[in-house]
């Protein structure tokens, strides 16, 4: 099957016409059904996965006979989980494939499947179509509910998350009547023993060796083995993260000689008050940085790194949960507002709310820009937030707020140019009324705005459908303010006729008319 960017990029000017009606939502019911019937396979392929679609098409869509076609749709972020999951049962295995691997271009947060599709996935579909795609389409609700599910196979997946299951729960597991789970359940139960990690261990570097030095229990010999006979330079640094790493080991890692071994031992939160004293004091001004965030930091402690020449462990410590505003006011650190402020997500167990209500009404911009984060803020904080002199607090507000105020999404996308910038444009709420006036800025993602506001003037849609910018040509080429003459010039533009084509200016009867000039009659 050729790849989606290989179907596009040999499609001539007549099939992207095509395609671009398939994404008019002017074109009707019966012409979408012509297209997908009769038209060639990037016009379906953009039809399928590009836009909503009415019922009746969908209905011909699930049973249509070219499996690429049904694939198209089985990726498509524009339809619900449940409608995708019409494929389930597809015959065709690029169809179930597509369908696991989920749709492309969701923003940061993939809509779940049903429950009852991703149990079905998993027994009866092969494993190697399971990947983390379709991890990130399980319901929280059923992740949690996997140990304990009756279906053997989901019970199998439930056993990934042994280390944080309760130990009755790990008892039945180990006891279960299912010869799989209770082989991938006793596997689990090894890797708690350190004899047994020890004589498994690979002697060279992997990722089975990596794995298991960064998170399973070490028997002192492989410790050792480590710390004399490293099988590469990464050895020391990755025991050092490890939660189960004997004490004897965290204390002579404490001292290492590579910084790179220190900043992860400063990470511990088992460090001994004498160990963290002298973390507090190494050479190194990235393992201070890393033990400033340390929570058990005595009033000493953070008065020593308080007082660091080096600004960023001043930062650091700076929002140590421990100091008060007016000591946190004294000390002398600097926030930077460049930087990169994107979607957040957040741990399943929520924050403490008064936690989240003192970090928004700190002085500190750090901690505002931590409480702008949360997905469920008051109204209150939301509106202080929205009106923060920080520019991180304002972004962060509108990248992860269930619901931003439309004047902050604005204001942030005019003001904010780094990573994840054009996700602001698919929050809920953003405006498109008055964006008219954009239709000159010297930046052309502020230039595009004008595309979205359906009062841009006719002469400036014009106009801007010849910006120096491919982005703002493609965008006014779509606006139904488009005067007739230019529209039917740009049906015919090699570059542009795409987006033309998807124009909802045209009108029903012309869509037909080009349909049928392009499409062979049947």
């Amino acid at each position: 099957m050729p790849t989606p960017d290989a179907i596009w990029s040999e499609a001539d000017l007549p099939t992207r016409r095509l395609a671009g009606l398939a994404l008019n939502p002017s074109t009707p019911v019966d012409v979408l059904l012509r297209l997908l019937a009769d038209g060639p396979l990037a016009v379906r392929m953009v039809l399928c996965r590009d836009r909503s679609l009415p019922d009746a098409v969908v209905d011909a869509v699930v049973e249509h006979p070219d499996a690429s076609t049904r694939s198209f749709f089985a990726r498509n972020p524009h339809v619900a989980p449940r409608t995708r999951a019409r494929l389930l049962k597809d015959p065709d295995w690029i169809v179930r494939a597509h369908l696991a691997d989920g749709p492309r271009d969701t923003g940061p947060l993939v809509p779940p499947l049903p429950d009852d599709a991703v149990v079905h996935m998993i027994a009866g579909y092969e494993d190697e179509l399971l990947g983390f795609s379709f991890y990130r389409q399980i319901s929280a609700a059923l992740l949690e509910a996997m140990p304990t599910h009756p279906v053997a196979k989901v019970r199998v997946w439930g056993t990934g998350s042994w280390g944080s299951l309760p130990a009755a729960t790990r008892a039945a597991l180990l006891a279960d009547p299912d010869d799989e789970v209770r082989e991938r359940a006793e596997r689990n139960a090894r890797e708690e023993d350190p004899r047994w990690v020890e004589s498994v261990l690979p002697p060279h570097s992997c990722h089975a060796r990596t794995h298991a030095l960064l998170h399973h229990p070490l028997s002192a010999a492989v410790v050792d083995r480590v710390l004399t006979e490293p099988a590469g330079p990464d050895d020391r640094s990755m025991i050092a993260a490890n939660p189960r790493l004997p004490r004897a080991a965290v204390a002579l890692l404490s001292c290492d000689a590579d910084p790179k071994v220190r900043r992860e031992i400063a990470r511990r939160r088992d460090l001994e008050p004498a160990e963290r004293r002298a973390l507090v004091g190494d050479r190194d001004p990235e393992v201070r940085r890393t033990i400033a965030r340390h929570p058990d930091l005595d009033a000493d402690e953070r008065a020593a790194l308080a007082a660091d020449p080096d600004p960023r462990v001043r930062l650091s410590v700076s929002v140590h949960p421990a100091w008060s505003e007016w000591e946190r006011s004294a000390i002398d650190y600097e926030v930077c507002e460049d930087g990169d402020f994107g979607f957040h997500h957040c741990s399943a167990t929520p924050r403490d709310a008064d936690a989240v209500r003192r970090d928004a009404l700190s002085a500190h911009p750090l901690l505002r820009r931590e409480a702008a984060k949360e997905r469920a803020l008051p109204a209150d904080l939301v509106a202080r937030l929205a009106a923060d002199d920080d520019l991180g607090v304002r972004v962060l507000l509108a990248q992860n707020h269930a619901d931003p105020p439309a004047d902050l999404l604005l204001r942030c996308f005019l003001e904010y140019t780094g990573s994840e910038r054009a996700q602001l444009l698919t929050r809920p709420g953003f405006p498109s009324e008055g964006l008219a006036v954009h239709a000159d800025d010297a930046d052309p993602a502020v230039r595009r705005l004008a595309a979205r506001d359906p009062q841009t003037p006719a002469h400036t849609v014009e106009r801007l459908t010849r910006d120096p910018d491919p982005a703002v040509r493609a965008a006014f080429a779509r606006h139904p303010n488009l005067p007739g003459p230019r529209l039917t010039q740009l049906l015919d533009d090699e570059e542009l006729v795409h987006h033309a084509a998807a124009n909802p200016a045209l009108t029903a009867s012309a869509i037909r008319r080009l349909v049928t000039g392009s499409l062979p009659l049947r």
